[in-house]
């Protein structure tokens, strides 16, 4: 990781070095975030290190790396730290990956009982190279931390598994809490922000999971300030309560570096506002949307908040 952590852009994004700058856009008051100080960041990081785990926390340059550290609260990245695919958008090193880690999962355990986590959130980098897309070491991780930490709820944030026959059955059948797969943007703007993925099957992969095992959370994330307009989003949510999808997050769009895709604008705080009262009002249970709300921000109380809402709805139904 110390290697990975020393990387250029150039090194990170070869395949983005032949593309024009767009330049970077100075932030907004209400997205600025303060650098990483605290002693609980830097014991987090020490541990991520001590046992040769990548977060992307770090990867993709989250804003919010110091107040969750400070929490101790770490996203896990398996599969490696080398993406397969090449989104306009993440910052996640791509190129030819590493071979997959047997013992990746147990150390991913080890860290989340050190960490005394309570809710815990798996992603990972898309691994197109292997056969299963990587379902199988979610599974493994899965069934490690319920061997460790059996009070733990865990979250998993997973790739599409495009032409991955039986992939998303396997890790549904692993019965995270909640399975979380982000369509990131209107499928207008698939071809330049995500041209590796397709619109349609991320969405039949929520709507899968649903099938699979109804009592499984779904959730899905979006970003905006990409391009979108305002009937694209509608659009998105309304596919996505089509799906059965439980919880949506909305953020602003930060680009990581000139060679990626440029911010369209800033969105204000007002508009997060009316996007989440728009998607409340479409019936998901949890929403969450601001500038800074990525997929795992406070995902520990969001998860609270989410099982609560569902036994309100069922209560309500019954009619107690």
């Amino acid at each position: 990781m110390e290697q990975e952590d020393q990387k250029t852009p150039e090194q990170r994004h070869p395949e983005k070095q032949h593309k024009p700058d767009n330049p970077i856009q100075r932030k907004p008051e209400w997205i600025r975030v303060k650098a990483p100080t605290s002693p609980e960041y830097h014991e987090t990081r020490k541990l991520m290190r001590g046992l040769n785990l990548a977060t992307v926390c770090e990867e993709a340059a989250c804003p919010n790396i110091g107040e969750c550290w400070k929490q101790k609260h770490a996203t896990f990245m398996i599969l490696g730290a080398t993406c397969t695919r090449a989104c306009a958008f993440c910052n996640v090193a791509t190129g030819i990956p590493d071979q997959l880690d047997p013992f990746e999962p147990a150390r991913v355990a080890i860290a989340v009982q050190k960490l005394g986590l309570k809710h815990v959130v798996i992603t990972s980098v898309d691994r197109d190279d292997l056969a299963d897309g990587g379902a199988e070491q979610f599974v493994k991780v899965i069934g490690e931390i319920r061997r460790l930490s059996p009070g733990t709820t865990i979250e998993i944030l997973t790739p599409d598994f495009k032409d991955k026959p039986g992939a998303v059955e396997a890790v549904a059948k692993a019965r995270p809490d909640v399975f979380n797969h982000n369509l990131e943007t209107a499928p207008r703007l698939y071809p330049t922000i995500r041209p590796g993925a397709r619109y349609f099957t991320s969405l039949e992969l929520l709507n899968r999971v649903k099938k699979i095992d109804p009592t499984i959370f779904t959730k899905s994330g979006l970003m905006v300030g990409l391009g979108e307009e305002k009937i694209e989003l509608m659009q998105v949510m309304d596919d996505l309560r089509a799906a059965d999808v439980d919880f949506i997050t909305i953020g602003q769009y930060l680009q990581p570096t000139p060679k990626h895709a440029a911010i369209d604008r800033f969105v204000t705080p007002d508009e997060f506002k009316s996007y989440e009262t728009f998607a409340r009002a479409k019936g998901f249970l949890m929403v969450s949307s601001s500038p800074l709300t990525r997929s795992s921000y406070h995902a520990d109380s969001d998860f609270a908040k989410l099982r609560a809402a569902r036994e309100a709805k069922l209560a309500a139904a019954s009619g107690k």
